[in-house]
């Protein structure tokens, strides 16, 4: 237990830290302050459950892209031990299943409030405190202001007009009903095919009378060839716990495997296309991981995404269908690369078919479907699959207000500025886990939490032991690190993917800044030791 000096205490009526959110980052984020520190703390969620992103993504097909026995805490290995997950990759309800789980496993509903939605935080500089306001006019106060609002928590529902009018029933995949969607005969249309898009598609098509895909941007797409596992791989799981763990923690993407150092240019064709065809026989995103060059060249890059394009062409049967999916704009893994169960052998279905929307734009909702520039298509129900506000949006959609009223919108109206992804100029004793300027989606996102938390956790520890009560993120320090986060993106092809949410691009009016830091994860944590071990540079501590 720390020494809790007298300076750092807050006073009777105020908490010692709000965190906001209860998925991955918040459960974590308090049992590391609470049971570690012994802080008074309090979880505030919107939802009536924890779980955060995968409480409100429970749409047909919901699955992580992380293998699952990597898509979990490493901080407790007990917990590691006695979970055991039941596919590759695990599907929403089960990763549900775990997180609740872990609420109950380390006692950490009493300290959540569901149900309790934040609307506005103000810092009341007199008084170094942070006071929040829900949306039922309850107000809170504490030292702290933590927010586990996760990348992907704000639905980007289009503006298109007549959506209002539509007599049919809309959705979008971002906050999908709890009681479900019944498509069976039902005429759906489906808007988006991101990596959403892709994992619905196959199991609406399933049920749905007759299904249309509204594609405006051609995307890759790996198969995940998901399974049960095997006995044999549990066993090689319990007897390789430390080294997972340590691959985890010391590769650039956070995954439990290793980036292949082999040059895709420096294969020969014959041995490059027998490697590709074993990636895609393994699945998943390990495929990125076949040869170290595909997002630093252009040209190497190019051997993959072709390689994909000519699978599309074998697996979709009709080529006109073929041509449209493989009409890709970008780099491979220039946009989160998603991995699909039978997605493009959807396409041979009979109840499928797919709408061009690049060439014939949609022009409007009307009561009874969609209507193109070149033609009407009558629907019973329309899915929107158009992914969300990502990094920044979860953040904006509250009030936050720093030093002298200074609104987070206003300070971000040019695009994110923060130092590390962790603390924000003129917003003191603010901590955003996983925020714009981290590794974050590019990352496998359970190990980027644990770094920022555990970070998080160290810094208030520290300040506490040293009487210190504010810290604050400098403005020069900020700057510097944004030009570090474009100079990494720029050492890639990530830049290259025009409609990329990584850019924002989803979302009109939304500045177009490459958000996550592209480094590595493993990089990245260096430069966070590293600024920790010299008394936290770059912040202003007080």
């Amino acid at each position: 237990m720390p020494d809790h000096h007298a300076a750092s205490l807050p006073p009777p009526s105020a908490l010692d830290a709000v965190i906001i959110g209860a998925g991955f980052s918040g459960l974590y984020q308090l049992h590391a302050l609470r049971d570690r520190l012994g802080l008074v703390v309090q979880v505030l969620e919107a939802g009536d459950g924890v779980g955060g992103t995968w409480y409100w993504n429970r749409y047909p097909g919901a699955r992580c892209d992380s293998e699952s026995h990597s898509y979990c805490y490493t901080f407790s290995d007990e917990l590691m031990a006695e979970w055991e997950w039941s596919e590759r990759y695990p599907e929403q309800p089960e990763i549900m299943r775990y997180l609740n789980h872990v609420a109950d496993r380390f006692d950490l509903r009493r300290s959540i409030r569901l149900g309790t939605r934040v609307v506005s935080a103000r810092y009341d500089v007199e008084a170094n405190l942070w006071r929040l306001r829900t949306e039922a006019g309850e107000e809170i106060a504490a030292r702290y202001l933590i927010t586990a609002v996760g990348c992907l928590s704000t639905a980007n529902v289009p503006r298109i007009e007549g959506l209002g009018e539509f007599g049919g029933r809309w959705v979008h995949t971002g906050e999908w009903p709890h009681e479900g969607v019944e498509f069976t005969g039902k005429r759906v249309g489906l808007v988006g095919t991101g990596s959403t898009g892709i994992q619905a598609a196959p199991v609406i098509a399933q049920t749905a009378g007759h299904l249309t895909v509204f594609q405006r941007t051609a995307n890759y797409s790996v198969p995940a060839q998901n399974a049960p596992l095997t006995p044999e791989f549990r066993q090689y799981l319990r007897d390789n716990l430390d080294e997972i763990k340590r691959t985890m923690r010391e590769t650039t993407n956070g995954h439990p495997f290793r980036i292949s150092e082999r040059s895709a240019l420096a294969t020969t064709p014959e041995e490059r296309l027998a490697l590709y065809e074993a990636a895609w026989a393994k699945g998943g995103l390990q495929f990125r991981a076949t040869f170290k060059d595909l997002l630093s060249n252009l040209e190497a890059n190019e051997t993959a995404a072709s390689f994909i394009k000519a699978k599309i062409h074998q697996i979709v049967r009709d080529p006109a269908t073929a041509a449209l999916l493989a009409d890709i704009d970008h780099p491979y893994a220039a946009k989160r690369p998603p991995i699909d169960s039978d997605y493009f052998e959807t396409f041979n279905r009979d109840n499928v078919k797919l709408v061009d929307v690049r060439r014939a734009p949609i022009q409007r909702i009307t009561r009874t479907g969609i209507e193109t520039s070149e033609a009407d298509y009558p629907l019973d129900i329309i899915v929107f699959a158009t992914g969300f506000d990502a990094m920044t949006g979860p953040l904006l959609r509250i009030d936050i207000r720093g030093r002298d009223g200074l609104s987070l919108r206003d300070a971000w109206s040019e695009g994110p500025r923060s130092h590390l992804g962790l603390g924000v100029p003129g917003f003191p004793n603010l901590f955003t886990i996983t925020g714009p300027g981290s590794p974050s989606v590019l990352c496998n996102m359970p190990v980027a939490i644990e770094q920022h938390v555990d970070w998080i956790t160290d810094c208030i520890a520290r300040l506490r032991a040293d009487g210190l009560s504010r810290i604050e993120a400098k403005p020069e320090a900020a700057e510097d690190w944004v030009a570090q986060v474009n100079a990494a993106a720029e050492a890639t092809l990530l830049p290259q993917a025009a409609s990329s949410w990584y850019l924002g691009a989803n979302v009109p009016g939304k500045p177009r800044v490459f958000m996550p830091y592209a480094g590595g994860m493993a990089h990245y944590r260096r430069i966070c030791e590293e600024v920790a071990a010299r008394g936290y540079e770059g912040f202003a501590l007080s």
